[in-house]
């Protein structure tokens, strides 16, 4: 079950002027469950994307590096298989998606992005995919965000959907997005998928260079198992059918669409965490007085990832001796443990790298047991900071993974 994430309400899910979106069920791994999602956008948008950096990168990311700087027109994202591992048969299998989905809407194959996630290394039936094709586009509609976010879900409990409506520059902007995931889960981009919608106007070569950002203070600082997915992808779209254009960098009006953007995919990287596979706790560890970002991301990172760690924070142990073993395990060369303090949410547990004299096993235990829990670590060093969030580890976590294709 996850963790404080309750499930979206169509209501509170906004249509974006300028998208369509349809789904199907096609039966691409198994009967009777969306797994096929169809995203048409309206002419003139403009679409940016970061992907996995593992080096076995799927079939369709491969695709979408090649199409993202066009002029896109179409997103088609299928469930139950990752079409990864799987060769020239797999590229073909994308391209051949993607020469569908143009015949279908009337539009350049190279204006269509595909995506994949699921099992890796199986053959993609991408006669199933292609046959589930016409039903998605009938059902092509504004307000489709809730079946689009049910599509795309993989071992998913809760479907992750978020919209907001800020106003920018005296003009109301519209931002709904949609993301999948819960496990092997350590976005390095740029098996997760984000897709954000907006109705503003923004250039391509700026958008690119906003959605990177965004992802960094997002989906690349998210983690549940530490595993790089060979499907990762974020995509950001703007429709310009909205009043708010954006023409530079220089723009009065970026900064605060960067906030709203990365609020929404902030949003939407937390409850992947929170619906991580088997998580019980929901938790923060937060990195201060670093010497830099770099090695506030490597201390972060180095909690997060500890298996003895996230078990601990699973049993309600408050073996927190395992926190300095991960921080002096992160690579900083230098790192001087007298100068570093450790919090527990409000428990002070480590003064100038030694156990607090006030520091109770009670207080640390009445927090371990909380379902949300900060990390809090300030290392001496310097100004830096960084947040990442993840998950403890169950036994819930094996048991889904060992049966996953079952």
């Amino acid at each position: 079950m996850a963790v404080n994430l309750p499930a979206p309400r169509r209501e509170d899910l906004l249509p974006v002027a300028g998208v369509e979106l349809g789904w199907a069920e096609a039966g691409i791994r198994k009967a009777n469950r969306k797994d096929l999602l169809l995203l048409r956008l309206a002419a003139g948008a403009t679409v940016a994307g970061v992907f996995t950096r593992n080096r076995f990168a799927a079939a369709p990311v491969q695709v979408c590096r090649r199409h993202i700087a066009g002029a896109i027109r179409a997103l088609v994202v299928n469930t139950g298989n990752a079409n990864a591992g799987t060769g020239a048969p797999g590229l073909a299998a994308a391209r051949a998606t993607c020469d569908a989905v143009g015949r279908l809407l009337d539009i350049p194959a190279a204006a269509v992005l595909p995506f994949s996630t699921g099992v890796i290394m199986e053959p993609l039936p991408v006669e199933r995919l292609i046959a589930g094709l016409p039903a998605a586009q009938q059902s092509l509609a504004a307000d489709h965000w809730l079946e689009a976010a049910e599509a795309i879900m993989t071992t998913d409990t809760v479907a992750k959907a978020v919209s907001r409506r800020v106003k920018i520059g005296g003009h109301s902007v519209t931002i709904t997005g949609i993301a999948k995931g819960a496990g092997m889960i350590r976005p390095d981009m740029a098996t997760m998928l984000g897709f954000v919608a907006m109705d503003c106007r923004v250039p391509q070569p700026l958008l690119q260079a906003l959605t990177q950002e965004v992802a960094d203070a997002s989906f690349n600082r998210i983690t549940v198992d530490g595993d790089t997915s060979t499907n990762d992808s974020f995509v950001v779209m703007a429709t310009g059918a909205g009043a708010l254009a954006i023409d530079d960098a220089a723009d009065a009006a970026l900064p605060a669409l960067r906030g709203a953007l990365t609020d929404v995919a902030r949003t939407l990287a937390q409850a992947i965490v929170r619906d991580g596979e088997g998580a019980t706790k929901f938790i923060e560890v937060r990195v201060e007085e670093a010497g830099n970002s770099q090695e506030a991301a490597q201390v972060a990172y180095a909690v997060a990832h500890s298996p003895l760690v996230k078990t601990a924070f699973f049993a309600s142990d408050p073996n927190l001796g395992r926190i300095l073993a991960a921080v002096g395990n992160a690579g900083i060369a230098d790192l001087d443990p007298a100068r570093v303090q450790l919090y527990l949410d409000d428990v002070w547990v480590v003064r100038d790298g030694g156990r607090h004299p006030d520091y109770q096993e009670a207080d640390g235990q009445r927090v371990m047991k909380q379902s949300e829990i900060v990390v809090h670590l300030k290392l001496g060093r310097g100004t830096a900071s960084t947040r990442v969030w993840t998950t403890d580890f169950s036994h819930d976590y094996v048991s889904i993974n060992a049966d996953y294709r079952s």
